[in-house]
């Protein structure tokens, strides 16, 4: 591009070319990405102004990125901080937004946004206000308004504008409703954007041609006798559709606290009531109140800062060059092992699933083509890519396959005298200094390193089932394990894209602690009186995935029970007291008087059409055994001693060193048990309840008075609590 003019100041560069295009560059030297901050905010409207008087003398603007991705969005770092007193302020700051786009969109000049990389949330709403999006078709770049996955929404301008693009339905299914981050492609199959190119070249080409091309662009909802698709919510058409996205959203919060998806719909049908104007106060109204709430500072907290401070590998123990994995043995291909196999292979590792028979570690390997067969039908993936995927995975039960492999993953039954014996037998095959992992979710990885001749390599990877779905990972470190040993498996957990959160080796780890106090609270509800589809619903409504009986029954009984054991003899080994649960009685009738251990038996808590089938509803006798009609739980108690359980035991094991920070423990809390998200965290619970630490050693105090002593306060947390201080 030939310069004829070239201004440059603060965050925003302005360069005029031959044909009197302007392209304004966004670069803010003082952050590694764009933001709307207020500076962005102040330099944003000073361009837009300087567009406006010198728009005689230009044909068209290119709004351009200095930066390798487009604009990243709001300040999260302000929209955390945000509390109720905040509202007008926040309210005015999107406003102040959206008039400077409706001003850029309304300029009487094509506007192109030339969008080079990532564009999320407030950055993709800067594109929203161009009359054309033409993105790069750039490694890693996403696109799209995920503002709802952190419990607020596009505030400045976003559902309006994409409402009026694609309509409601669309909108609400494809882009807003659920925060999609798309790739260029998807997102130009969704409609958000016109065009995607290869090359910068080609992307700043056809943002010329398509100006000069179109000298009177407009957008569409500015044209004379514009209607949104799909009609407005008046119209015959939508009407029809509306009511279904009540019941949808209500299906998928199962009464969980999260607000932020039924606003959004409420600023979606609202908006497409009224003209555009009217329909950006109304969505500045609902965001305010969504980011000045205590729910999106929890989730920004969470799912933004605690997570990102994690995926940048914080515990990674600093000089130690990064090492991939080249060659994986993975040992037992059941379940667990098949998946972590998927896993490797699809991150391009070479990998070699043994079993103890041919025919069960080609059953392992199915459990890739299954996937990988359906990515295909989906169009998600070609048969090249499968066929590469499935060719890097060597099914065999000859030990001797594993021959140079450089880290193993034994994942054979749960019994440490077979993982050590499975151990001792590998070391003397792969590569002299091959990290040897065990996928155990609570056996003491010190013993296993007993069996082998190089301790220091020994360590846990615990993964969550289903491997292929579960983001976490928890990377257990034994008494031997050396530092060179923990930064290998951090570095294999970023190979195939896995968080990891470090903890030590006490029996249970971390999530399993958290976890149990979780689900036994839930079943002692059921053991005390209360209805088994009201302890279910409680936990739902508390903002868990899915209800402890639920979770019982796929986890098995048999299973709990043994993990129970452990956690008794474990307290005993350590002179700790242990308080028993109402729900253990309970889990051994079902098991010892009624022989219903799970789903995988086909009998549980739930009736099933077969073992491992589909569940059919709660065992009636269940509720005929224990409800009793004399016994009156609080809805709120049942739903709080929930959380409350697995905040306390988070909480102690943040206390005992288990579990080395607390964005490790909130990140852990949500991604390896389902902690509710709105929280952000079993930690931040505890954080931002009412009152804060005080508030919530109070309401524990409360429930210890009332259920006992599984709601005991440690004190260390109460000394906290006195202190005032928050757990950071």
């Amino acid at each position: 591009m030939t310069d004829f003019t070239t201004h440059t100041s603060g965050i925003i560069g302005w360069d005029v070319d031959a044909d009197r295009i302007v392209t304004v560059t966004i670069d803010d030297k003082t952050q590694s990405t764009n933001t709307m901050t207020d500076d962005m905010a102040a330099a944003l409207r000073s361009v837009v102004e300087r567009l406006e008087r010198e728009k005689d003398s230009i044909t068209g603007v290119i709004i351009a990125s200095g930066k390798d991705t487009f604009f990243a969005g709001g300040d999260l770092n302000l929209l955390m901080t945000a509390g109720p007193d905040d509202i007008e302020a926040i309210s005015a700051g999107l406003d102040h937004y959206k008039e400077t786009f409706r001003r850029l969109e309304t300029l009487g000049r094509p506007v192109v946004a030339a969008i080079n990389g990532t564009a999320l949330g407030g950055g993709f709403e800067v594109a929203l206000a161009a009359h054309r999006r033409i993105a790069l078709d750039a490694r890693g770049s996403l696109l799209g308004l995920p503002e709802v996955t952190f419990g607020v929404l596009p505030g400045a301008g976003g559902v309006t504008r994409v409402v009026r693009m694609l309509g409601v339905v669309d909108a609400m299914l494809n882009v807003v409703g659920q925060g999609q981050r798309m790739k260029p492609r998807k997102a130009l199959q969704v409609g958000v954007i016109d065009e995607v190119v290869s090359t910068r070249e080609e992307m700043f080409d056809a943002a010329r041609a398509w100006i000069k091309d179109n000298p009177d662009a407009t957008q569409p909802w500015d044209r004379k006798g514009f209607r949104i698709p799909g009609g407005a919510p008046s119209s015959p058409a939508l009407a029809a559709h509306l009511p279904a996205f009540p019941a949808t959203l209500r299906r998928q919060l199962k009464g969980s606290p999260m607000k932020a998806p039924i606003s959004v719909l409420a600023t979606a049908v609202e908006g497409a009531s009224v003209d555009i104007d009217t329909a950006f106060t109304i969505e500045t109204r609902y965001c305010a109140r969504l980011i000045c709430g205590q729910i999106s500072a929890n989730m920004i907290k969470a799912l933004f800062f605690d997570l990102g401070k994690v995926n940048k590998g914080t515990a990674r123990p600093a000089d130690i060059p990064v090492r991939k994995a080249t060659k994986v043995a993975v040992l037992g291909a059941g379940m667990m092992g098949a998946a972590i196999a998927y896993v490797a292979a699809k991150a391009g590792v070479d990998v070699v699933l043994r079993d103890v028979t041919i025919e069960g570690a080609q059953r392992g390997k199915d459990y890739s083509r299954r996937i990988l067969d359906a990515k295909v039908a989906k169009g998600r993936l070609d048969t090249a890519g499968r066929d590469r995927a499935l060719d890097r995975i060597l099914a065999t039960d000859n030990i001797s396959d594993v021959k140079g492999a450089d880290l193993v993953v034994e994942a054979v039954f749960e019994d440490v005298e077979l993982k050590k014996k499975v151990l001792a037998e590998v070391e003397g095959y792969v590569s002299d200094d091959a990290l040897l992992a065990s996928n155990t979710s609570a056996l003491p990885i010190a013993e296993m390193a007993g069996a082998v001749t190089r301790p220091s390599d020994v360590i846990g990877l615990h993964f969550f089932s289903p491997v292929d779905k579960m983001p976490l990972v928890e990377i257990v470190v034994g008494e031997q394990t050396s530092d060179e040993s923990l930064a290998r498996a951090l570095d294999f957990a970023k190979q195939i894209r896995k968080t990891p959160i470090v903890v030590q080796d006490t029996y249970g780890f971390y999530a399993n602690r958290v976890i149990a106090k979780f689900v036994d609270e839930a079943l002692s509800l059921v053991a005390e009186g209360m209805h088994p589809a009201s302890a279910e619903q409680a936990a739902l409504q508390a903002g868990f995935p899915a209800g402890a009986l639920t979770l019982f029954d796929e986890i098995n009984m048999k299973t709990i029970a043994k993990i129970r054991a452990g956690f008794i003899a474990d307290a005993g080994a350590r002179g700790v007291d242990f308080v028993p649960s109402a729900s253990y009685p309970l889990v051994d009738r079902m098991l010892e008087e009624f022989d219903r251990p799970g789903r995988l038996e086909g009998r549980g808590f739930y009736d099933y059409d077969g073992p491992g089938g589909q569940r059919l509803g709660l065992w009636p006798r269940l509720a005929e055994l224990y409800t009793r009609s004399d016994v009156e739980i609080p809805f709120d108690d049942a739903k709080e001693r929930m959380l409350v359980a697995a905040a306390l035991e988070a909480f102690a094991c943040y206390d005992e060193g288990a579990i080395g920070s607390v964005a490790e423990a909130n990140v852990g809390s949500i991604m390896g048990i389902g902690y509710p998200a709105w929280t952000g965290g079993a930690l931040q619970y505890i954080n931002q309840y009412p009152g804060g630490l005080e508030g919530f050693v109070a309401r524990a105090d409360e429930l210890r008075a009332r259920y006992g002593d599984r709601f005991v306060v440690s004190d260390a947390l109460r000394a906290r609590a006195a202190d005032g201080s928050e757990l950071v």
